[in-house]
């Protein structure tokens, strides 16, 4: 029998059967995790089963992959704490015992901010923390902090997660872009900046738009406000930052594209691409969640992210 195995007392939870949750749920199936904890298959199903029993609870759903309950996602946050405060101890002895020199941090940060402004800030900290990070929606990181998946994460959602404490950051400020020749083509005027606002509603329902993902609603945003609710473009789905852009420059469609991808001087002929309505951009404000845990290598990520967005980001509000 596993001696991690064994059940708990009471809620004196045994870190070798909460590093299991972890491993599974991490790792997507009891025989992955079993690989990355050096134990056999039986020793996780083992060690998930005493932890169940002392939890009184089911913690695991057995798919495909394997999913956390509502009450494993506790333990599974239960399970991260307990991992991140133990690298902070193993960092500040200098990697002593053989185990990891520096902390791991899950972090969710969403696709433009990843490609603009984050990772610049978090570079001076590679040689002290692992970073973990996992690209959302940045309306769907939240959910990653309730799942126990992350320490932190950029989202626009303003109220805190259970556990966590929230920071207002700013806002990230898009504006609808084409090339010049994707407006020659099929937006007459904009080109010129005189369009008329009835012929650009009339043409942008026509005009093929690139979308990040089927969870982004920022172009369609603009275009309800724009050309009315019914307007509906072929639509392209690129759902990578740099792929985004690149299918602007390309003229498969116009996009709402952030400030910082573009340029501090903005989208002109020049460069390829034009605005197709100057007033028109669109703020969408982040807020930066974490757990309230006092730790050193996540007190650092949250210094660098909020400093950061100070230096990058624009006040949140209308545009």
């Amino acid at each position: 029998m596993d001696p991690a195995a064994l059940p708990a007392r009471g809620w004196d939870l045994d870190l070798g059967q909460l590093r299991a949750l972890r491993a599974a749920v991490d790792e997507g199936s009891l025989e992955a995790a079993a690989r990355v904890l050096h134990v056999t298959p039986s020793a996780v199903s083992q060690r998930l089963r005493a932890l169940e029993v002392a939890t009184g609870r089911v913690l695991l759903v057995r798919s495909r992959p394997v999913r956390a309950t509502a009450s494993g996602q506790v333990l599974l946050r239960l399970a991260r704490q307990v991992e991140l405060l133990a690298g902070d101890a193993l960092a500040e002895l200098g990697g002593a015992g053989g185990g990891p020199a520096v902390p791991v941090l899950p972090v969710a940060v969403n696709a433009d901010s990843l490609a603009t402004w984050v990772l610049p800030a978090l570079a001076p900290l590679a040689g002290s923390v692992a970073l973990d990070l996992h690209r959302d929606d940045e309306g769907r990181t939240a959910d990653l902090l309730r799942a126990g998946t992350v320490v932190a994460a950029v989202t626009t959602e303003p109220e805190a997660v259970a556990g966590c404490s929230v920071t207002a950051l700013g806002a990230a400020r898009y504006r609808p872009v084409a090339s010049v020749a994707f407006a020659r083509r099929w937006l007459p005027g904009a080109l010129t900046g005189t369009a008329d606002p009835a012929a650009l509603a009339a043409a942008l329902p026509r005009a093929p738009v690139v979308v990040f993902d089927r969870a982004d609603d920022l172009q369609h945003r603009w275009l309800r406000r724009v050309a009315g609710p019914g307007a509906a473009p072929p639509a392209h789905h690129v759902p990578a930052s740099a792929d985004f852009l690149a299918a602007v420059h390309l003229g498969m469609g116009w996009g709402m594209l952030p400030d910082l991808q573009v340029g501090a001087g903005g989208p002109d002929e020049r460069s390829g691409l034009v605005v197709l309505d100057p007033a028109g951009a669109v703020d969408v404000a982040l807020h930066w969640q974490q757990w309230k845990l006092r730790s050193p290598a996540l007190d650092a990520v949250t210094r660098a992210v909020t400093d950061a967005a100070r230096r990058h980001l624009v006040p949140p509000g209308p545009a």
